[in-house]
């Protein structure tokens, strides 16, 4: 049995922009844990490590030791049958879906060419005599199947979590439907709520907070230390990572983490990065006057694409802020570190570093993003690192083209 895994960013990782801007395919979150954090869960006996581009490299770096390790796709949804499968390849072994898709190989990460700078090929680095094996798999393709597979991901990792444990107390003073569906951790204050577990599993993570008068219809997540400001009314499935404050109504959307949504306002259809606020009475349209199917920008394509969905709000990168009364169009795509606000709805698609209003858009120069940014993570008591400011600069310089 291997004792490596090593999860690669393949070509999926370009339809992912901009939330892969910032962060390995594995580190976006999909149900209650990150892909990273599943495989970590699944296989907590095997060293589980990221191959990323080599500019977000410092921020999550490999070791280059010697010896076969198992390479897999980074972008597939683990599940206790995958990884079964997974770690019963052996030498020169592959594993593909069952649309003849690469998931997994066996090398030795020395024979590799490690420099790419968007996404891993690994075609030219698998044995030509190789032995296939194939299963069934499900992965996330595009940015939109991160909230559209949250359902499946936040009753997958709900068992994943708790089997074998036992929930802290829910108080008198709550109203639950179906409670043996939910989970609280301990630390975690939720009082004169309303949790209606009976549509999915309701997740309420370690020292989290359910403020007064919410209402919440699952599946649902709080990631540790969040918070559901009062009154918020939350419908799933949705999740909300680690740290995040979130109020008003929210639907089918996931938050990664360390993001503020504190005030009235309507997101759904949405994945929101980390680092990112909303401002009160800011809405998110996901769902057209006409009923159309909703097209999304691709950075791939450099032009909108059909999504196949009908509801489909909003895809917003780590570090953008938006005043108050801010309106984001069905299928908006909109970068790192932007900075809006204005009335009027704003274009369907904002690059990186964009400040401004609809119809007066300027550059966002990168000291003054640094800087806000390095005051919302002093508020948690976190720095911007040296690191992060060349990740940053470099993402700046990426989007220079799409800015002009």
């Amino acid at each position: 049995m291997q004792t490596r895994i090593v999860l690669f960013d393949g070509k999926e990782r370009l339809h992912l922009l901009p939330l892969t801007f910032t962060r390995p395919v594995s580190f976006l979150r999909v149900g209650i844990l990150t892909i990273y954090e599943r495989w970590c869960k699944i296989l907590p006996n095997i060293t589980i490590e990221v191959l990323s581009p080599i500019y977000l490299r410092e921020l999550y770096p490999i070791s280059m030791e010697h010896g076969d390790c198992i390479l897999v796709n980074g972008s597939y949804l683990p599940d206790i049958q995958l990884a079964e499968k997974i770690v019963q390849l052996g030498h020169d072994d592959v594993l593909l879906d069952e649309n003849q898709n690469l998931i997994a190989f066996v090398q030795e990460l020395g024979k590799i060419n490690l420099n790419f700078n968007d996404y891993f090929d690994p075609q030219p680095f698998i044995p030509k005599f190789s032995k296939k094996n194939i299963t069934r798999a499900d992965k996330i393709n595009y940015s939109w199947d991160i909230f559209s597979k949250a359902d499946v991901g936040i009753r997958f990792d709900f068992n994943l979590i708790t089997r074998g444990r036992t929930s802290a107390h829910l108080s008198a003073g709550n109203k639950s439907l179906n409670e043996k569906n939910i989970f609280i951790e301990e630390g975690a204050r939720v009082e004169f709520s309303i949790l209606n577990a009976s549509t999915g599993p309701i997740y309420i993570g370690k020292d989290a907070e359910v403020m007064e008068n919410c209402s919440i219809r699952g599946p649902f997540a709080l990631g540790e230390h969040g918070v559901l400001k009062m009154g918020a009314k939350i419908y799933g499935p949705t999740s909300l990572g680690p740290y995040c404050k979130v109020g008003g109504e929210v639907n089918n959307s996931v938050f990664l983490g360390f993001s503020n949504k504190a005030h009235d306002g309507f997101i759904g259809n949405a994945v929101i990065g980390e680092w990112c606020n909303i401002g009160a009475d800011s809405n998110n349209s996901n769902l057209k006057n006409t009923y159309d199917e909703v097209k999304l920008w691709s950075y791939v394509e450099k032009s909108f694409i059909r999504t196949g969905l009908q509801f489909c709000g909003l895809i917003m990168g780590d570090h953008t802020k938006c005043s108050i009364n801010t309106m984001f169009n069905t299928g908006t795509v909109i970068g790192v570190s932007c900075n809006l606000y204005g009335s009027g709805f704003h274009k369907n698609f904002i690059p990186s570093f964009t400040w401004g209003e609809p119809g007066k858009y300027i550059v966002y120069q990168l000291e003054k993003a640094f800087l806000s940014i390095e005051r919302m993570k002093e508020r948690r008591g976190l720095s911007l690192s040296e690191t992060e400011k060349k990740v940053l600069t470099h993402i700046f310089d990426l989007e220079r083209n799409e800015r002009k």
